[in-house]
């Protein structure tokens, strides 16, 4: 067995762990473990030393006093765990870099960092994030927002709906965002418009990146830009101000944006992870929703799938041209 620099198993006079699988009166699956006294000669499991198991919560711009609410959630982990939970906050690189040096064992990461994270510290998606804007539930819509008094019509069909964008300036995020670059770029070269991230000006007139959500939508509500390319929940409150909502409209969806998740570590042996897992599926029950909202106006986690949820957005890099 391979020792992690976080945790260590003692298994009692050299025999071996016994672990089965059970199942509830509901039907759902458990993990049981065996249980015996060490005089006997059958398999069983002494001790698991656990150390602090550390979260990192990454800065969003619509989260505020981070640091207090991710301790809140700390706590209610460390309760149902019963074992010290650390709270840590930082950005999405950071929660990567933690995660690849082992100095954290979770993340709340976006889909191109979880991406990331399973390449440099083979950690999972194993949550994924539900907003009550959000259009898919666990995905969202990447969108094309125009001035409300905009020539550009939606058409009967993207092709033809995009094909208005030729020669016009558009105001992408960041060249790094999901839904305010990479999808509607792999949008672009799906209809045949350009081949890569690398020949946009030969579409374009002009481009310009916001550097996030609220100065893109700016450039549009100021004139700056024909076209803006932003999350769907961007459209609302602190993104774009109440007063600013009726001056823009959507040109075009993306769908299927995978929303953020949850990443664990490879490292946390499988029973903790699963104790982790259902205590943070305790976050959905109503007398501890708040504590999940207050983090980033996710109302509930869900169980996905790693590999199929990140599908999408793996595509969408490949046909831009960069690599996950």
């Amino acid at each position: 067995m391979q020792v992690s620099q976080k945790y260590s198993w003692y298994v009692s006079a050299g025999l071996l762990a016994l672990t089965g699988m059970v199942f509830s009166s509901l039907g759902s699956p458990q993990i049981a473990v065996a249980n015996f006294s060490e005089n006997q000669l059958t398999p069983h499991l002494v001790a698991q030393k656990i150390k602090t198991l550390t979260i990192v919560f990454p800065t969003r711009a619509d989260s505020t006093d981070l640091q207090n609410k991710a301790d809140n959630v700390a706590v209610f982990l460390s309760k149902e765990l019963k074992m010290p939970i650390k709270a840590q906050v930082g950005d999405d690189t950071a929660a990567v870099e933690s995660l690849r040096a082992n100095r954290a064992d979770v993340a709340f990461l976006s889909s191109r960092s979880a991406l990331k994270a399973e390449q440099l510290a083979n950690s999972r998606l194993y949550l994924a994030e539900v907003r009550k804007n959000y259009s898919g539930r666990y995905t969202y819509n990447s969108i094309f927002v125009v001035p409300s008094n905009s020539q550009l019509k939606s058409k009967n069909s993207p092709k033809a709906t995009l094909e208005q964008l030729r020669g016009k300036t558009i105001a992408f995020t960041s060249p790094t965002s999901g839904s305010g670059f990479i999808f509607p770029v792999s949008e672009l070269v799906k209809q045949g418009f350009v081949p890569n991230r690398d020949r946009l000006e030969n579409f374009f007139g002009k481009i310009s990146y916001g550097g996030n959500y609220s100065k893109a939508l700016d450039a549009v509500v100021r004139g700056q830009a024909d076209v803006a390319v932003v999350s769907e929940y961007a459209l609302f409150s602190p993104y774009l101000a109440a007063q600013n909502r009726d001056k823009v409209r959507i040109l075009h969806k993306i769908s299927g944006v995978p929303a953020h998740g949850i990443a664990i570590d490879d490292d946390v042996p499988v029973l903790i992870r699963e104790k982790l897992i259902n205590a943070l599926l305790k976050l959905n029950k109503s007398e501890n929703n708040q504590l999940l909202t207050s983090l980033y106006n996710s109302t509930e986690l869900v169980r996905i799938d790693h590999d199929r949820h990140l599908r999408p957005v793996k595509e969408a890099l490949k046909n831009v041209g960069i690599d996950p």
